[in-house]
């Protein structure tokens, strides 16, 4: 009998490395009749650089989240699969991503869109990917190509 995954954790970002994350996540968690953990992370640090916080906007992120989360929610039920754990999350999104998260909801596979950051924006800013793949504690899989394995960018 071969392993097969219990909890798949995908975290979404509106981004396409996230969305081809998420179809290929859902693909992987029918096929181990899986729990999947959808999450989004709204990354507080944004907030901080605002002088004055605003309370509206911080409750428009997240109602935009909770309305991304719905939507690919409707497309995993359409795709078949019914355990799927939408969440919304408030923080910095590679420790999230990487420990807090997986530790939570014991979380075996971590499925990540790559990231579209050149050379010099991973040097100074670091790519949440590199960090998960780094960090965490189960398997992770960087997502690269779309739902046909073919590379969306050159």
């Amino acid at each position: 009998m071969f392993e097969q995954y219990e909890t798949i954790l995908v975290a979404v970002d509106g981004s396409d490395e996230a969305e081809l994350a998420f179809k290929k996540a859902v693909n992987v968690a029918k096929r181990n009749n899986a729990k999947l953990i959808l999450a989004h992370i709204i990354d507080t640090r944004a907030f901080q650089t605002i002088s004055s916080f605003d309370e509206d906007l911080a409750q428009q992120a997240t109602d935009m989240a909770k309305k991304t989360l719905d939507e690919l929610v409707g497309y995993a039920n359409l795709q078949g699969l019914e355990t799927i754990e939408p969440i919304v999350e408030y923080g910095t999104p590679k420790t999230l991503i990487s420990r807090q998260l997986p530790d939570d909801y014991n979380v075996d596979l971590i499925m990540i869109g790559a990231t579209g950051l050149n050379a010099v924006e991973r040097l100074l800013i670091g790519s949440v990917s590199e960090y998960v793949i780094r960090h965490a504690h189960c398997d992770v899989l960087v997502v690269r190509t779309d739902l046909e394995n073919k590379q969306t960018r050159e």
